[in-house]
């Protein structure tokens, strides 16, 4: 059986239990054939997730039965959660196991900003004078790397910070939102965003002032570029989709995945304002290069204890549900 005719074999089935689950969240009119329907109904989706996950274990089919049989499961065996739970629930579990789920197009996110990082120190690096072509006139003149740290502990920090979070957010939603045009608009965002880093570095460079430079980056950068990578691999997610939307209509493939990509895309705010508050009050304090260095490996080594904390509690959810 091929994955094709899998799907088309018990759609219908998904379908009771996906109605069945939001009539249960109703809790009106409940009687015992209804708990016995959607038992029922939760106990054959299981065994097809688990024929999914040996057999088609890449395709969409598998993630879909997965969320599907996680909902099922926790109606029946967890209490309603408070919304604080339900907050802790996505951003300690959820989120990280859309990640993973999406990692691929993370990665691709990532490849497109470095290559316009590359392309673009290259060619600064091998002529100062093309900042000007690279950047628009006005942020080429912004900068001046023999001012570079003058202001230290001199700015406004809550309302730099404010300023940083927004700028960044707004920069991801951007990303996000380039999916809807086949993610062609979200390639541009990182491409170009990359470019801008790339020209700023190599200016640097002109005048030995790399190290200071990217100790002025990477305390806040780490967390920040990570951020709109997630952001950017949900745009691409979403364009993907609807470039290939597989054995579903593209109307389909554009609510399931926008989905997806909106919680991908909230996953990520609280990044935001780590690195807000990063860049707007330790970035620019009066503190040596090492130790904006050493942030930004405390920032690194906080991500990495994230996802494996929580990548450790998806594992176990998926034991429990075996």
């Amino acid at each position: 059986m091929n994955v094709k005719q899998f799907v088309k074999q018990h759609r219908d089935e998904w379908k009771q239990l996906e109605e069945a689950l939001t009539y249960l969240h109703k809790k009106k009119n409940i009687t015992g054939s209804h708990i016995s329907k959607f038992h029922r109904l939760y106990r054959k989706a299981a065994q097809h997730l688990s024929y999914s996950q040996t057999y088609f274990p890449h395709e969409e089919v598998t993630s879909y039965l997965n969320g599907l049989v996680s909902k099922s499961h926790n109606l029946l065996y967890k209490d309603q959660m408070s919304s604080w739970k339900q907050t802790r629930h996505f951003f300690g579990v959820k989120f990280v196991g859309l990640l993973l789920e999406q990692w691929k197009f993370v990665l691709l996110a990532m490849a497109l900003f470095t290559l316009g990082f590359l392309g673009s120190y290259a060619a600064v690096a091998n002529d100062e004078l093309l900042l000007y072509s690279v950047l628009p006139a006005e942020m080429a003149n912004s900068f001046d790397p023999e001012q570079l740290g003058a202001n230290e502990g001199m700015v406004d920090a809550p309302l730099m910070s404010a300023s940083i979070m927004t700028n960044n957010i707004q920069v991801a939603f951007l990303a996000f939102a380039g999916g809807i045009t086949f993610g062609l608009l979200t390639v541009y965002v990182l491409i170009y965003n990359g470019i801008i880093v790339g020209a700023i570095a190599a200016l640097f460079w002109h005048y030995d002032k790399t190290y200071e430079f990217w100790a002025y980056i990477v305390p806040h950068g780490m967390i920040e570029l990570t951020a709109i990578f997630i952001a950017g691999g949900a745009g691409l997610l979403m364009g993907y989709r609807l470039f290939v939307p597989g054995a579903y209509s593209r109307a389909y493939q554009l609510k399931e995945n926008a989905k997806r990509s909106v919680q991908l895309l909230l996953g990520t705010i609280p990044l935001f304002i780590i690195a807000g508050v990063i860049e707007g009050f330790i970035t620019p304090a009066a503190i040596s290069f090492e130790a904006k260095y050493f942030v930004a490996v405390l920032t690194v080594v906080g991500l990495i204890l994230y996802i494996g904390i929580a990548k450790m509690k998806l594992q176990k959810q998926e034991q429990l549900l075996q």
